[in-house]
């Protein structure tokens, strides 16, 4: 009996040994990426990234890589410089599937440029496609800083918060996604919080503006675990 559980507690030993190992292994395979677009050619967007709507009744928007003196990271910020499709469903899209995103942190400065309808914008992530992901955004014509997914093309609020931040100010958002949890701070307060299960899966991440919203995007970071 007694070699028995010696035996016993040599073996949980191991196996405690293993799982600690195998959660450090985990736990130290942070990726970061950052896109300052400072690199990046004018009048282009970045290698991978594609243009894209959703519920677009007319051409996409323009977005393009822009010089700006009013840069958080001089000198460029990625821009959406035309509207063509200014219908109240249509959420503007520039993402890139190159990332894999399902748990970690993002975080980017956007600044409103301009728009009657809407204002400012945010970040995606979990993209499946131009239908289906989660969005944070700051929109300072109605004050509000909201959580959202969007499936099949119609979105859904999870979270949202009464915030005033004027137009033409740059503000940065951050996101901490972990399982269903998600976490989102504006301009270094955090304000909504939220579990949702509707993406479980890794997916794409990127910028988004609603309808004549044309805003700049600068310093994007992306951490995932």
């Amino acid at each position: 009996m007694k070699k028995f559980a010696t035996a016993m507690v040599a073996f949980l030993s191991l196996c405690l040994l293993i799982l600690f190992i195998r959660f450090q292994g985990y736990a130290g395979e942070m990726v970061s990426y950052r896109f300052s677009f400072d690199d990046i050619k004018e009048g282009s967007i970045p290698e991978g990234w594609k243009i894209d709507a959703t519920n677009p009744a007319d051409l996409l928007a323009t977005w393009k890589v822009v010089k700006d003196e009013m840069a958080p990271s001089k000198p460029h910020v990625l821009s959406i410089t035309e509207i063509h499709d200014e219908s109240v469903g249509v959420f503007n899209l520039c993402w890139t599937d190159k990332i894999s995103f399902k748990d970690g942190i993002l975080e980017v400065k956007v600044r409103a440029n301009s728009g009657k309808e809407d204002q400012g914008g945010g970040l995606i992530w979990r993209v499946k496609d131009a239908d289906n992901y989660y969005i944070a955004r700051y929109n300072p014509l109605e004050r509000n800083f909201r959580l959202y997914y969007v499936k099949g093309g119609s979105r859904r609020t999870l979270a949202d918060a009464r915030v005033d931040i004027k137009s033409d100010n740059w503000f940065t958002i951050k996101v901490s996604h972990q399982g269903e949890v998600i976490t989102c701070w504006l301009d270094g307060q955090e304000y909504l919080h939220a579990k949702d299960k509707t993406f479980t899966d890794a997916g794409g991440v990127g910028l988004w503006t609603k309808s004549d919203a044309a805003s700049s995007f600068d310093d994007l970071k992306a951490e995932r675990y």
